[in-house]
């Protein structure tokens, strides 16, 4: 099995460089690629797409959630994990509005940094477990003002209780240990709910669960 292949863009060396060490303790994880602003990263990505991108948000030139938008328009299978030091809650709209698969704080442990890259690979969002309290803020700010609009296919009274967890972003474990069935079970709702939205990816069940006010604290 070939290595997962990963490009690191943060403008500071020395960051980029601890970064480097966590990653490369496992096997099957290669770092290709350093770059320090939005436009280096661009350049990089036409001669040498990877399979994830973990980038800062505060970069020269294009910063992060531009450089996360033009990565989602032209490299739409390229994970993108934001690693930064920002946690309002805006920032960490914006990331996932504009496609992020991910983000986590430059305080979170190695561990955590590894457990994201995972949990992205295994196609899950995933998103630091410090912002807890700032997704819930957005979750709540979403539902607020208005229901959910009626959907063309109506989904399911239990694709919508995976629909909220998703919007969390658990995982189809944590979602299925939540609901008291098996992984497949998840994966297959999950499977119904992409088809009925019309939506190709996990991270863009996400937006939608979260401008339309699918989540936990009602519909």
């Amino acid at each position: 099995m070939r290595p997962y292949l990963v490009i690191l863009a943060d403008d500071h060396m020395m960051f980029r460089d601890g970064v480097r060490r966590i990653i490369e303790e496992t096997s099957d994880i290669k770092v290709i690629g350093e770059v320090k602003d939005g436009f280096e990263l661009l350049k990089f990505l036409k001669k040498s797409p990877p399979d994830m991108i973990i980038l800062d948000i505060s970069m020269p030139n294009l910063r992060g959630i531009e450089a996360t938008r033009e990565i989602k328009k032209n490299h739409p299978l390229v994970k993108v994990l934001i690693l930064t030091m920002h946690k309002d809650k805006e920032y960490l709209y914006y990331a996932l509005a504009e496609g992020a698969d991910g983000y986590i704080l430059k305080e979170d442990t190695d561990t955590e940094l590894l457990a994201a890259i995972k949990s992205i690979r295994n196609g899950n969002v995933y998103i630091s477990p410090l912002l807890s309290s700032q997704m819930s803020q957005l979750i709540t700010q979403s539902s607020r003002g208005s229901e959910p609009e009626p959907l063309t296919e109506s989904l399911t009274t239990r694709e919508r209780e995976v629909l909220k967890l998703i919007a969390e972003a658990k995982s189809s474990k944590e979602i299925a240990d939540l609901l008291c069935v098996s992984v497949r079970t998840v994966q297959h709702h999950r499977s119904n709910i992409m088809k009925k939205l019309n939506v190709k990816k996990s991270t863009d069940l996400v937006k939608y669960a979260i401008r339309k006010g699918y989540t936990l604290l009602g519909i």
